[in-house]
């Protein structure tokens, strides 16, 4: 189930990881999303986003200004589409 979004500003509060590539995201609705990160990965093509795969460097993601980041914002995503658990768009669009 796709949670309703609103027109308030929504920040991630709290990010931890429960799995290799999975974390789980508290927003400031007080929703959350456990976010699998590894298909999205698994399927670029990019080397420096593949180089997220290694979990060494995913567990480096931190909070900054509410959102989710890794490094220098080397790898980042819109908040609706973690809110919404819809990171990879191009394999949902496959899929319909």
């Amino acid at each position: 189930m796709v949670p309703q979004v609103t027109t308030a500003a929504i920040n991630i509060v709290s990010a931890k990881s429960i799995g290799e590539h999975t974390i789980r995201l508290v927003f400031s609705d007080g929703s959350s999303q456990d976010v699998d990160f590894a298909p999205f990965l698994s399927r670029s093509l990019h080397p420096d986003i593949r180089a997220f795969l290694d979990l060494n460097k995913f567990a480096g993601f931190r909070l900054e200004h509410g959102e989710l980041v890794w490094s220098d914002c080397e790898l980042c995503f819109p908040i609706i589409d973690l809110y919404t658990n819809q990171i990879d768009k191009l394999h949902l669009a496959a899929e319909a």
